[in-house]
């Protein structure tokens, strides 16, 4: 249900307390619920140091003057990230889509064509990715790739390359013609169920998190995948909730921004270089670690929920994110090159766990995705997904919201939306998907699944592709014509649950599943052997 709701204004952000360092649980929750196991501490921001038009007038020339034969430079660009386009590639650099959802703006799904008679051209490897880790105190096996999930995939020297975390606990790269690994698989100490990063400034190293306590970056111009360092979520504070690293970092300008479920933003100087012998070399330093609560949070919600799970943003001088107990926030960074720290300057609470990536329009309206877990009056308030004015940062206003609130099981949003034109495509645990007009709020049209929809949908050339997790299908649906319900173009069987993010590229689909397995899916005149590795 659409609902119209009355501005309301947001307290300015108050000073924090002194610090106060929580340890963190290993053996975290897999999933995006997790549990509480922290008391909060009254926390302050603080820098830590490194762990290693109108009409135009009619003008007649002169009959001697030439006309001009230049078009005006038009100026450059001066800030962090460029904030116009709502689906632009991101690196003029490296083609492909290097993280989740592509780009800074998280809002680009990659380059079509988008294959037609889908099926599955490769699969890889030829047995499951399939490690153990803990859950409510068992250990458990996982299988496949998980929430978020989703694969890079770019060019490199003419030649198309994927790289993914799986719940084996290691890092995959592949040849992305025939799916068959570029290196052995690095091993980590624990799953990973999060999207990693590719530099976008072409320098051979990934950027990806574990729930082994580590945010890693590695390097892939040798031989093998080779650490070059990491960050363990224990070694420093403050922190809250645990040591998992789900959200994919940002690189921009040689500085790395993460959130992790230590539930603190993190801005790393990566120092990138080249060595004597030709290869990579990075020199990071924690420069910021900046909570994501505050004391005004911790007394409302009496919870120690606070982790950051969604991916950041950035967009001009400001970066956003939410933690898990829905604190919307933006911090002004466009001092951090010159020394100075973030400052946060936008605060709005939804009321529950926002683990989907935030977005923003091409009119600079930013949407926010929120679960439904907890039963908050605020959430009830202000519904599950949001259109919020931020043009004033201290009195943003609610333009619309849809709810997805069931009394006794978790409903809201798992799945970050897609943004294309002027909808925004949306799925919940609910097992709905929605097209919804971005103006309006209004709910243009509804598909229902039997199970929830963790994997967040995409749309490139105007194909809307959702997997499902009731039988392990992607669909794509034709949504040239935003005001009917889109026909099915073509669905493809993979099998197992689908919690993962599709990408497109060039004519082929990569996504994976919970059954085990990484995929391509191509136009049926394409069809390869299965991978093994």
């Amino acid at each position: 249900m659409v609902k119209k709701l009355v501005a309301t204004a947001i307290a300015a952000v108050g000073i924090f307390g002194g610090l106060l360092a929580a340890d963190a649980i290993l053996g975290s929750d897999p999933d995006p619920v997790q549990q509480a196991v922290m008391a909060p501490p009254t926390v302050t921001p603080t820098a830590m140091p490194s762990p290693t038009a109108t009409a135009t007038p009619t003008v007649t020339p002169l009959p001697t003057v030439a006309p001009p034969t230049a078009t005006p430079t038009p100026t450059p660009y001066v800030g962090w990230v460029d904030p116009q386009g709502a689906n632009p590639p991101w690196s003029d650099e490296v083609e492909g889509v290097l993280t989740f959802r592509g780009s800074p703006a998280r809002t680009y799904y990659g380059e079509g064509p988008v294959p037609e008679n889908v099926e599955v051209s490769w699969s890889y490897p030829d047995r499951p990715m399939c490690g153990w880790s803990s859950w409510e105190g068992e250990l458990v096996e996982w299988c496949g790739v998980g929430w978020t999930g989703q694969p890079a995939v770019w060019e490199r020297d003419g030649e198309v390359w994927v790289a993914f975390g799986a719940m084996d606990g290691a890092v995959h790269v592949l040849d992305g013609e025939t799916g068959l690994p570029r290196f052995a698989p690095f091993k980590t100490g624990d799953l990973i169920k999060g999207t990693l990063t590719v530099d976008p400034d072409g320098r051979p190293l990934l950027y990806t998190g574990s729930r082994d306590n580590k945010l890693r970056i590695l390097s892939f111009d040798g031989e093998e995948l080779e650490q070059l360092w990491a960050l363990d979520a224990l070694s420093f504070g403050p922190r809250l909730w645990n040591n998992d690293w789900d959200a994919a970092p940002l690189i921009v300008n040689d500085y790395m921004f993460a959130g992790g479920e230590n539930s603190n933003m993190h801005i790393i100087k990566l120092n990138r270089g080249t060595g004597d012998d030709g290869r990579a070399t990075v020199d990071p330093e924690l420069l910021h670690v900046d909570p994501s609560w505050d004391d005004e949070l911790m007394a409302t919600i009496n919870d120690t929920e606070v982790s950051v799970e969604n991916s950041l943003v950035i967009r001009d001088t400001t970066m956003w994110f939410a933690n898990s107990s829905g604190l919307v926030q933006g911090w002004d960074i466009a001092d951090v090159e010159e020394g100075g720290a973030p400052e946060r300057i936008f605060r709005f609470w939804v009321g529950e766990d926002v683990d989907a990536t935030l977005m923003f329009d091409d009119d600079g309206f930013l949407y926010v995705a929120a679960q439904y877990e907890k039963k908050r009056a605020r959430a009830r308030e202000v519904g599950q997904l949001l259109k919020v004015d931020v043009s004033d940062l201290e009195d943003p206003l609610v333009v619309w919201s849809i709810e997805d609130q069931l009394a006794g099981p978790d409903s809201g949003f798992w799945a970050t939306p897609a943004l294309w034109g002027d909808m925004i495509y949306a799925s919940t645990q609910t097992g709905r998907l929605m097209g919804v007009d971005r103006i309006s709020g209004e709910i243009v049209w509804e598909k229902n699944f039997e199970r929830f929809l963790w994997g967040s949908p995409i749309v490139v050339d105007d194909v809307l592709i959702q997997g499902d997790c009731d039988a392990g299908i992607v669909r794509g649906w034709d949504v040239s014509d935003p005001t009917v319900d889109p026909p099915e173009l073509w669905a493809v069987q993979i099998g197992g649950c689908i919690e993962a993010t599709p990408v497109v590229w060039r004519g082929h689909v990569y996504i994976g599943s919970r059954n085990g397995y990484m995929y391509r899916l191509s136009s049926a005149d394409g069809v390869t052997e299965s991978a093994s590795g």
